[in-house]
């Protein structure tokens, strides 16, 4: 089958800081106690040492303003992070590699050509839990098929900084000219989960027996675990328009985020089984047997929720439409804006108390400036 492979490289610089150590002394201070003497002054060596290192975390945690860390980003998708290095997929068929100060544009291969309509391509991205001894990561992205375009989850093997597609999990997710959902993670229960847009075709949400307008859930090879709530089925819950965003709290609650139509975007707490609602309701709308958001946009107002990422009681979630960065307090049961001026937000991540996120202005739908798209950081908003 004939491979379709998308070639380029980029550098990019990015700004680094480093810190001096003292050495210590290696003879006795005559200062010290005699019980300081024998152990060489270590308690005194470790007490400075530990200020030294407290003082470096409180200078490197403390950034108030979103500072750049890649630039020239072909329509991002997805923030990946292992370790220091990050890989960002690109709609255009590209993952972006950014490690210690540079970035590489690296080749992925794909079976299938990769889908030109609106919102498609190459979407989400998540690295395999032994990826530092497998090379494995998932994907999921919009293909051309013989009656139309369609959506696949496979794995991807890297080796020589190349990608390539090894194994399709799952193939032939319904797509459509828009709502191709997307968003990939691996849960706390090591499973690995995948939104599903209906397609342009509403009732395909409530139809279980179709992939559209759902939340899957698989094994990592590809199998439907047996505690699904649906027998034989990768449907973990449905009633969906577009999801675009999975994250679980600390204590394994899965929420997703979701477009709204026009409007009346939601922030749903997802639980195995359930129907949550679309096209029959949306927003603050109820009826028997669904489940209304636990936070909705509303009808004057539209955030295009995306990526997100939950930390110490609240998710942080990417606007498209919005421009910002939200964050919504679960218990308080509140909702606000916390990052904007950059444009669409396509995705966030949160790590060691630093709040990552994507820029999503080339996309045809955003106002790109100079070095756009870009991935930026910033200490997490409260």
């Amino acid at each position: 089958m004939k491979k379709f492979m998308i070639v380029c490289l980029l550098s990019v610089a990015l700004v680094s800081g480093c810190s001096d150590t003292e050495e210590r002394p290696s003879t006795p201070d005559p200062d010290m106690s005699s019980d300081e003497q024998e152990n060489g002054g270590q308690n005194d060596e470790q007490d400075d040492q530990e200020n030294i290192d407290e003082a470096e975390q409180e200078e490197q945690e403390i950034i108030d303003e979103p500072e750049s860390v890649a630039e020239n980003l072909e329509i991002p998708w997805t923030i990946e992070k292992e370790g220091e290095t990050f890989f960002l997929t690109e709609r255009t068929g590209s993952i972006t590699r950014v490690e210690d100060g540079e970035a590489e544009r690296q080749k992925v291969e794909l079976e299938r050509e990769l889908s030109l309509v609106p919102e498609a391509r190459l979407l989400g991205f998540v690295l395999d839990p032994e990826f530092l001894e497998n090379d494995t990561a998932y994907a999921y992205y919009t293909y051309e098929g013989s009656n139309g375009p369609m959506n696949r989850i496979v794995t991807l093997q890297l080796g020589d900084g190349v990608w390539q597609e090894e194994n399709v999990l799952l193939d032939e997710i319904p797509s459509g000219r828009v709502h191709h959902g997307g968003r990939m993670k691996i849960g706390p229960d090591d499973k690995l989960y995948a939104t599903t847009g209906d397609a342009s075709v509403p009732e395909l949400a409530q139809d279980l027996d179709s992939l559209a307008g759902k939340i899957l859930r698989m094994e990592r090879d590809g199998s439907v675990p047996a505690d699904n709530p649906y027998s034989d089925s990768y449907v973990y819950s449905y009633g969906h328009r577009n999801p675009q965003g999975l994250t679980w709290s600390s204590d394994g609650t899965l929420y997703a985020s979701e477009h709204g139509n026009d409007a009346n975007d939601e922030i749903n707490r997802i639980e195995a089984g359930e129907n949550y609602g679309w096209p029959i309701i949306e927003g603050n709308e109820e009826e028997e047997g669904m489940i209304t958001p636990i936070f909705t946009s509303g009808e004057d107002e539209t955030w295009a929720p995306s990526g997100m990422a939950y930390y110490e009681g609240k998710l942080y979630v990417a606007g498209l439409r919005g421009s910002a960065v939200y964050v919504f307090d679960i218990e308080a049961e509140e909702q606000r804006e916390v990052i904007s001026g950059f444009g669409r937000i396509r995705d966030v991540v949160i790590e060691d108390e630093l709040l990552y996120f994507i820029s999503n202005n080339t996309d045809g739908r955003g106002d790109p400036e100079e070095n756009d798209d870009q991935l930026y950081r910033r200490s997490v908003p409260e």
